[in-house]
Formats: structure tokens, C-alpha cells, sequence
């Protein structure tokens, strides 16, 4: 028996890589024969996406026509009773309640934004389709199943995301730019269940919710170069990505790239980057962070004065975040989705302490122009954007 030990141990190695070979053999001819040729042309698969997200997000059912109506017209009435307190508390004068409310589903929700997605990557797919049909390497069991690998993980993400969101202001912001104001939506399936699980009082849970994305309302429709900022940076982020392809940078120098930049510190994400490209990645970060924060520090600082269970909702909805079994707090972190609610925290914090220190007033400098934007480590350093701003100001 101690003769045979030896020999098992030999042979696993290569027994499992040729098990392991040919499981990918197969699943390549599969993908080949089932997605390959006639979807060449395309990096995601978005039907497939929205198919997934679908399932993925286990809806509970539609909303009937008369529930959807009565959500709407209630949320119209929200937006009525906080219009003029946002309106004085923001400075900017704008009226919320003309803006268009949509009450919607999961499966809504997931088709609005797979939208999103696609004419925010329409660049990446053009260039893909023109390397696709000229190139001669023709690979299409591989490409098929980095595709299916890619639409399954995108897929899974927004089915996640489907179940958690509340309300979203929706603008065609990653998309060609328009002057078409935005949507107010509100996932009615999520909020009912929200609050019905923590308990939270009907009337003031929706108007606390309706603060922040109204507040969202005021920072891109108030301010319409915020609008056109974010297009920008994301545009010019995406052709910095498409002229690194045209000009041949491929693998080699993306894996060069990644070795150097790790050996002087910095995440997996931020070594795959070039220094250009690290730039519009801070400016978004460090935009989202200021947009999140400012909206939940005025949903906090008005809900105090309008809400008496204020405290109340506040201190359930924050349990419900930390409330994460193991497997969804992996999930988070495998996604990158803890890091945007890390940076969302900052946000809030920077926003909190800037007007401790100076007011709100002092504050709403920050929507005068992109020059009053706080970087990304201003963020973490609130005191060096009030400098800054007080150098500007003298």
C-alpha cells in the first residue's frame, strides 16, 4: 500500500488537468455552437443580461395599474411637501415637483438601466466590431465564452442591486448628452418590503426617501455643468481605453503596466490603469462620493426638521446595511460594491464636516463651477477644500 501512494500522488496532477482540459474543450465547442458566430460582433451579451438580472432578482410580480397610479400620485404629493424646504436649504430655487415620477418593478428597473449600460459601452462595441470583423485570428469558442463569463457576472450584479435599490435618479448621463430632464424612480416591490420588515411609519419613510433622490434632482438639473462634467470624463475615460486598442497596446503592455504599477503600491484595479486613465477614474470617484454625501446629509439635515420619527427610520435602515450575511458581504467585496459604499461614507463625512466647520452656505460653493470640486483626497481631508475655497474666495 505505501508503494502505492506515490504513484496516485504522480498522477493527480496531470489527471486533473486533463479532466480540466477537457471540460474547457467542451464548454468552448458548446459556447461555439450556441453564441459564437452570430453574436461576433458584441463584447456582452445584453439580452442575456437583462435574462439573468431577471431571474437573479427573484421578483416578487408586477405592479398592478392601479397600485402603480395610486405610488405615483403619492410620491408626486411627496415631492409637493418638500419642494420648497430643498429648494432654500440647497440654494438653488428649483422646483422638484414637476419632475417626472415613475413608480416601477424589479424587471423595470433592471431594463432602465441594462439601457444605461449599453449606450455607456457603445464605444468599447464599436471597436470591438470593427477588430472582430477585420481581425484574422477567428477564435469564436473563446470570445463566445468570455461573453457568456462577462453577461453572466454583469447579469448577476444588477439582479443583486435590483433587490437592494429604493430610488434612483435617472438622466441620460452616460449616454449621448440631452437636455431632457431626468426620472424620479422608485422601486415600489423594494420599499414596501423595507418597510414592512423594519416596521418604519408609511408616509414618513417615503418622504425621507424622496428627500435624497430629490436632492439628486437639484445637484444635476440645478446645476447643468455637472451634468455635462460627468459625460465628459466618462467619455473621455472610455476613448482612452479604445485608443489604447488602436494603437496596440495589448496584453503585453497591459500586463507590463500592471507589474510596474504594483510594485510602487495601489489596488488590482488601479494597476491595469494608465496614470490618464487613474485621473478620470479619481474625478468620477471623487464627483460620486460629493453627489452621494451631499444628498444623504440634506435628506438627514431637512428629515430632522419634517420627520418625527426621523430618528427612528435613520437608526433601521442603518441596521438593515450591516445586517449582511457572510456570503453577501463576499459578494460586495468580490464586485467592487463595498468600495463604492466605503467611498459614499466619505462622501458624507466630507460633506458633514464642511458644514460643521463653515454651514451649508459655504457648502453650496462646491456646485459654482468644477473648479470648486473637491480631489480625492480632499474628500478624505475636508480641511484642505475649505483652504482651498477660502484661498479662492480672497
Amino acid at each position: 500500500m505505501a508503494a502505492v501512494s506515490p504513484s496516485n500522488r504522480q498522477l493527480k496532477g496531470p489527471l486533473i488537468a486533463g479532466m480540466a482540459g477537457g471540460a474547457v474543450a467542451g464548454l468552448l465547442w458548446v459556447a461555439a455552437r450556441r453564441y459564437g458566430r452570430d453574436r461576433a460582433d458584441q463584447i456582452l451579451d445584453w439580452d442575456r443580461i437583462t435574462m439573468i438580472a431577471t431571474r437573479t432578482s427573484t421578483d416578487p410580480g408586477g405592479l398592478a395599474s392601479a397600485a402603480r397610479a395610486s405610488a405615483e400620485g403619492e410620491y408626486t404629493q411627496l415631492l409637493q411637501e418638500i419642494s420648497e424646504p430643498l429648494a432654500a436649504y440647497t440654494g438653488t430655487g428649483l422646483r422638484v415637483e414637476s419632475c417626472e415620477v415613475r413608480a416601477v418593478d424589479r424587471p423595470e428597473w433592471i431594463r432602465a438601466n441594462v439601457a444605461n449600460f449599453r449606450e455607456l459601452l457603445r464605444p468599447l462595441e464599436q471597436l470591438y466590431e470593427e477588430t472582430a470583423t477585420s481581425s484574422r485570428m477567428d477564435l469564436p469558442g473563446v470570445t463566445a465564452v468570455a461573453r457568456l463569463v462577462l453577461s453572466s457576472e454583469v447579469g448577476v450584479l444588477l439582479g443583486y442591486l435590483a433587490r437592494r435599490v429604493l430610488g434612483q435618479y435617472d438622466i441620460s448621463l452616460l449616454g449621448a448628452e440631452s437636455p431632457d430632464p431626468g426620472k424620479l424612480y422608485f422601486v415600489e416591490p423594494n420599499i414596501r418590503g423595507v418597510e414592512s420588515r423594519l416596521g418604519l411609519p408609511h408616509d414618513e419613510f417615503r418622504k425621507w426617501l424622496t428627500l435624497h433622490e430629490a436632492t439628486h434632482v437639484h445637484e444635476f438639473e440645478g446645476y447643468p455643468w455637472v451634468r455635462e462634467y460627468m459625460h465628459r470624463t466618462l467619455q473621455e475615460y472610455l476613448n482612452s481605453m479604445v485608443e489604447l486598442v488602436r494603437e496596440g497596446q495589448g496584453l503585453g503592455a497591459l500586463v507590463g503596466r500592471a507589474i510596474d504599477n504594483l510594485w510602487i503600491g495601489g489596488t488590482l484595479l488601479e494597476a491595469v490603469m494608465t496614470p490618464h486613465q487613474r485621473e478620470l477614474v479619481g474625478r468620477v470617484q471623487a464627483l460620486m462620493c460629493l453627489l452621494e454625501g451631499y444628498s444623504n446629509h440634506v435628506m438627514n439635515a431637512i428629515g430632522r426638521e419634517m420627520l418625527p420619527h426621523f430618528q427612528e427610520i435613520e437608526q433601521r435602515v442603518e441596521q438593515r446595511a450591516k445586517s449582511r450575511s457572510a456570503a453577501e458581504q463576499l459578494f460586495l467585496r468580490l464586485t467592487g460594491l463595498q468600495m463604492k459604499m466605503d467611498q459614499y461614507r466619505l462622501g458624507e463625512a466630507f460633506v458633514n464636516q464642511v458644514c460643521e466647520a463653515r454651514g451649508i452656505d459655504f457648502m453650496n460653493r462646491v456646485w459654482t463651477g468644477e473648479q470648486n470640486l473637491p480631489t480625492e483626497d480632499e474628500i478624505r481631508d475636508p480641511a484642505r477644500w475649505v483652504a482651498r475655497m477660502e484661498q479662492i474666495a480672497a
